[in-house]
């Protein structure tokens, strides 16, 4: 357990060399996500691999109010340090963690060797178009959420769903940095299956990352929904354990 900003994460630490792969979980997911790769990755590369749970989830204390990216930076951040943990580090980021790699990147990028952004929230994706479409989508799962609003992904729900429109406004402007190389893995579904027109922006997003520096790939996981860790293990393994081999 580490302490920061007054209340308490819960990280889990796979011993290894001095390269680290920190495991960052999806919206209202926690650590548990990663279990069945954890042992694999680990066997495989000889890493130290690090899983948490973001505040509010699994083990970890919640913080009440709207979801904060900033926070959720400062937490990984603390967490990491708290570890001993400064360098040769490759984030994986699924889904919702895509912000939090980004803002992450962006103010620690000598602490990266790599990313691989699983499905992952992208700037390219939260247009000013795309935005309120979101917005007015996600509602009636917001809505069913409030009428049980102490489960934990009901609560991350709910919380990321207040000011929603101003963060990913904010979000969009975001870069990532020339010096991080990164793979992004697009599921063939996408987490926005249900509509054609979204879906596309989300691909589109990931091919526009991709172009907008170097030391970036795009991979796309066949057969696979939003929840890649789960439909596509063994392409996840694949990806990460390319980037750590190839950059340190």
């Amino acid at each position: 357990m580490i302490t920061n900003d007054g209340h308490r994460l819960a990280f889990h630490v796979t011993q290894g060399d001095d390269r680290t792969i920190v495991l960052d979980s999806g919206g209202g997911e926690d650590s548990s996500q990663w279990k069945d790769l954890v042992p694999k990755l680990h066997a495989d590369t000889g890493a130290t691999v690090v899983t948490y749970d973001r505040a509010g989830l699994g083990r970890s204390e919640v913080v009440p109010g709207p979801w904060k990216v900033e926070s959720a930076v400062s937490d990984l951040k603390a967490g990491l340090e708290q570890l001993g943990v400064t360098k040769n580090v490759t984030l994986v980021s699924h889904s919702q963690a895509g912000e939090i790699a980004h803002y992450f990147a962006k103010d620690n990028s000598k602490m990266l060797s790599g990313a691989v952004l699983v499905d992952a929230n992208l700037p390219q994706f939260f247009t000013d178009e795309e935005i309120p479409r979101l917005v007015a989508a996600t509602k009636p799962q917001v809505d069913a959420a409030k009428k049980d609003p102490d489960r934990p992904e009901n609560r991350q729900l709910i919380s990321t769903a207040e000011g929603f429109a101003l963060a990913h406004k904010a979000f969009h402007k975001v870069t990532w940095p020339d010096s991080v190389p990164a793979t992004v893995m697009v599921s063939e579904k996408t987490p926005l299956d249900g509509s054609p027109v979204d879906a596309q922006h989300w691909r589109d997003a990931a091919a526009s990352f991709v172009q907008d520096g170097p030391g970036r790939t795009l991979v796309t996981a066949k057969g696979s929904s939003h929840e890649v860790p789960k439909d596509r293990p063994d392409l996840v393994l694949k990806e990460i354990e390319e980037m750590v081999a190839t950059h340190r």
